[in-house]
């Protein structure tokens, strides 16, 4: 579809302004008149739909926003859900699905809102137990068993990142054979946020390469998802780390914002808000979110969870880092410096350390160094 914004019109924006007002955030229809324009309203709503979902907020019905929209047009029951091959069946209600099998101790894997395999062998599974035809499609008298059933069977029971959890302790404490994959924000014709003679792309390239050299250092396996001029989709970028059989994956990126008082660092998990968590990645957006703040004395944004599809559609844990704001003075002059693009790279491979130590022979926030993982995977190999 083409990209739609304000002073557009046609079936497609009264298509989406339908969607919006199904969802409140627009009023309802109250007659044909000007429905098909995308006026100041409309920019609007598709702003705070688009900060619900965790897409960019630029007012703007471009491809991921679109499907975000068509896919928040359906909630559970209102059409046949099944696992479909050529075409994947997409939408808040497979989400929704996937979440209450997994609530309900079938494993459907992690909840992406796309109606895959995983998901089928969950639905039949959870239809043979409730004596339905086990066809793995979702219709009425799946969707009234699922309704039926108010509480779960097996609390705390979400498989998927119960073996995350547990993949994370059996790895042990050192680092070395460990599979990283460190994602770089945008690159190739994509330059991220641009401000003054700093472009993200390049930021993030040169912190991967970075991070990359310190956790070879370490024996672990540093593995980069782009080229210097290349621009992966998120869909690549995960399937990347997927291909890879990843243990992490670390996405690299800096912020912008039209008020130059916007700085600091975030980091970001998968999650729903409603109790859906990857509880690795959870831990280890802290560790990094706790090490890089204390290390270089940015503004601590803290952490948040998110469904980007960069984490819905990685199996592995996953963690997405914005370090500073280009647009913001203070920040843009440390990132320019290289020195202090060592000191970050070095408070996110502390982090994952922290992560694998659980708990055991582990230091103060901001007080591990380099050395010390060093003597650390020296003194394990002995």
């Amino acid at each position: 579809m083409r990209v739609l914004r304000r002073g557009d019109a046609g079936p497609d924006v009264a298509e989406i302004r339908s969607i919006l007002a199904g969802m409140d955030l627009l009023p309802p229809v109250t007659g044909t008149g000007d429905y098909g324009t995308f006026d100041v309203a409309v920019e609007h709503a598709v702003r705070a739909f688009q900060q619900r979902r965790g897409l960019i907020t630029d007012g703007v019905v471009g491809p991921a926003t679109f499907q975000a929209l068509k896919g928040a047009s359906y909630h559970l029951g209102s059409r046949p859900l099944s696992y479909m091959i050529a075409s994947p069946v997409h939408g808040d209600d497979v989400f929704t699905l996937q979440e209450r099998l997994t609530e309900l101790g079938f494993d459907a894997g992690r909840p992406d809102g796309y109606f895959g395999p995983a998901t089928e062998r969950a639905l039949k599974t959870f239809q043979r137990d409730m004596r339905l035809t086990p066809d793995g499609m979702c219709g009425p008298a799946t969707i009234r068993e699922l309704h039926r059933l108010s509480s779960p069977r097996a609390r705390g029971g979400r498989p998927v990142f119960l073996r995350e959890q547990e993949q994370v302790r059996q790895a042990g404490p050192r680092l070395r054979g460990k599979r990283i994959v460190i994602d770089p924000g945008h690159g190739g014709d994509d330059l991220g946020v641009v401000a003054g003679s700093l472009r993200e792309a390049d930021i993030a390239w040169d912190l991967a390469r970075r991070l990359e050299g310190r956790m070879k250092a370490t024996g672990m396996e540093a593995l980069i998802s782009r080229g210097p001029n290349h621009s992966p989709t998120e869909l690549e970028r995960a399937r990347f780390a997927n291909d890879a059989g990843a243990d992490l994956f670390l996405s690299l990126h800096s912020d912008g914002n039209p008020s130059p008082r916007a700085q600091g660092i975030a980091s970001f998990h998968f999650g729903t808000g409603n109790g859906t968590t990857s509880t690795v990645g959870e831990l280890l957006a802290g560790f990094i979110q706790r090490e890089v703040a204390a290390r270089t004395g940015m503004l601590d944004c803290r952490t948040h969870y998110k469904t980007w599809e960069i984490f819905t559609r990685t199996r592995c844990p996953a963690v997405r880092v914005e370090i500073g704001y280009l647009t913001n003075p203070d920040d843009s002059r440390k990132l320019a410096d290289p020195a202090f693009r060592d000191i970050v790279a070095e408070g996110i491979l502390i982090a994952v350390k922290r992560l694998y130590l659980l708990g055991e022979g582990d230091q103060p926030t901001g007080t591990f160094t380099f050395a010390d993982v060093l003597a650390h995977e020296l003194a394990k190999a002995e």
